[in-house]
């Protein structure tokens, strides 16, 4: 009688895993790609990452504090991710008062106004940056030269993207053959020796916080590889159908945030379908959106908007997928 089972609630399976471990694991995994921007574009890149952290933090907290009465939540690490993932989708010279007003788009209205963490619908670090972008177009494409005057107080030179060339080249009406001479390698742009958002530019670095995510059990595969191929697909036959006028897969998916977005942004718990048939159909047409964006749209990034696009279309998935359930009903007939 002293050993008596005791019954409680369920759930009665417990998984080392918790929101705030997995928040911070995703930070770390962004290291590599932040510790590369710093050494390429210096204490600007710096300044960025610190202030975007701050800032998100900061709203997050008075609007835990004053507007909803509840005690901050800034343990858990979310509001944490969403201000370097901004900072990643900004140049290094922003102002800080634009990362501020940013910060508060993302977490005021991408994530507390639909009631904070887990209830989001759109990813919050894309919500700020798709409202930079509007309301700040010239700073948001203003991009320092990579390794020019990285530490010094002075405004670093300027120039365009990649994908900034390429789309200028292919206006004025260039054929691919001459755009090239002015395009980074292959290799440069898997290094990160090119000009871009901060967190962007590095896709060894990205690849290897994206696989340690894998290898942690953080992210699934489905979602960043089925959005690459997503990219693939669109872009390969333009470019098999006319070389001189459209750059070849590889190079769009070297350059720009697909990486970023692939790995980081797009594989969000809160704002990815919950099946494997809802995530690779959300992930191909992820991918499909920003190949299209990227080859006709007048903008030569498409990646963000790709991921905000979708992410409205996961309801509807989760709706259309459900997952099987551990044990369906036994449908009985009596004779």
């Amino acid at each position: 009688m002293s050993q008596l089972l005791k019954v409680a609630p369920s759930p009665h399976v417990h998984h080392p895993e918790n929101t705030s471990r997995i928040m911070w694991t995703v930070v770390l995994a962004l290291l590599p790609a932040l510790a590369w921007s710093i050494w390429v574009f210096g204490w600007q890149a710096l300044r960025v990452s610190l202030e975007g952290v701050l800032f998100c933090a900061l709203v997050e907290w008075a609007i835990q504090k004053f507007m909803f009465r509840k005690p901050a939540t800034l343990q858990d690490g979310s509001a944490v991710l969403t201000g370097l993932l901004l900072a990643f989708n900004v140049p290094s010279g922003l102002p800080g008062w634009q990362l501020m007003a940013g910060a508060a788009v993302a977490i005021g209205v991408g994530k507390m106004a639909f009631g904070g963490l887990g209830r989001n619908p759109f990813n919050p670090a894309l919500v700020g940056r798709a409202f930079m972008l509007a309301s700040f177009p010239v700073s948001m494409t203003t991009w320092p030269i990579p390794f020019s005057n990285a530490w010094s107080l002075v405004d670093a030179k300027t120039a365009a993207t990649p994908l900034g060339l390429l789309k200028e080249g292919l206006k004025k009406g260039e054929a691919m053959d001459a755009i090239q001479k002015t395009l980074p390698s292959h290799m440069d742009l898997f290094l990160g020796q090119v000009g871009g958002c901060i967190g962007e530019i590095s896709v060894v670095a990205l690849l290897l916080g994206g696989l340690w995510l894998l290898w942690k059990g953080i992210i699934t595969w489905r979602i960043p590889v089925f959005y690459l191929l997503g990219l693939i697909l669109f872009t390969g036959p333009f470019w098999l159908s006319d070389s001189q006028h459209f750059a070849d897969p590889l190079f769009h998916l070297l350059s720009g945030g697909v990486m970023l977005g692939a790995w980081f942004m797009a594989t969000d718990m809160v704002t990815s379908p919950m099946s494997n048939r809802g995530q690779i159909i959300f992930a191909l047409a992820g991918g499909v959106i920003c190949g299209a964006i990227r080859l006709f749209g007048a903008y030569p990034e498409g990646c963000s908007y790709s991921i905000l696009i979708m992410n409205a279309f996961v309801p509807l998935l989760d709706r259309a997928f459900k997952p099987r359930s551990f044990a369906p009903r036994q449908v009985t007939h009596e004779q």
